[in-house]
């Protein structure tokens, strides 16, 4: 089976880095991607669709360093899906992000002189041992909350203990 996500947008928002209780890093961004068409009285639409990003480990850092809000970039990563109940609604909920592998910048950075071009396109394997990606990209507790992606199925759970919804 595959679980497979290729992104082509631009950043919403700067990265929040936190480091879980054990030291390791993990950042979180939004990614706006946009789709053109053109309806059946021949007008252009579009509609854009945001989706979460987390980044873990030396690949967080990275991120957090790297990307600003408005970036274009490039990500690779898997989907995964965490739920947990409302304890105020009794309602399930659920969020989608993408769990990153890696990113490439597609733009200059901001205020970077004429003519800079983005970071050259790096090998799979290469960006890999760039940023650290050693198999281990599961999530850890962030601040003794769940952190993003961390499945979450105690109906016992306060609010306050829940992923955030952007």
């Amino acid at each position: 089976m595959v679980n497979k996500v290729m992104l082509i947008g631009n950043l919403g928002r700067d990265p929040e880095l936190r480091m879980t209780q054990t030291g390791r890093a993990v950042a979180n961004v939004t990614l706006a991607t946009n789709r053109r068409w053109r309806d059946a009285q021949g007008q252009k639409q579009e509609e854009t669709e945001w989706h979460s990003l987390v980044f873990w480990g030396r690949q967080a850092e990275l991120a957090d360093r790297l990307l600003s809000s408005g970036r274009r970039i490039y990500v690779e990563g898997r989907l995964q899906t965490t739920s947990w109940h409302d304890t105020k609604t009794g309602d399930k909920r659920y969020r989608t992000e993408v769990v990153c592998q890696n990113f490439q910048l597609l733009d200059a950075p901001p205020g970077a002189a004429p003519g800079v071009a983005p970071m050259a396109p790096t090998p799979p394997d290469a960006l890999d041992a760039m940023v650290g990606m050693d198999g281990h990209d599961e999530p850890e507790e962030v601040s003794g909350e769940p952190a993003l992606g961390e499945p979450v199925d105690e109906p016992t759970l306060e609010e306050s203990e829940l992923p955030p919804f952007d």
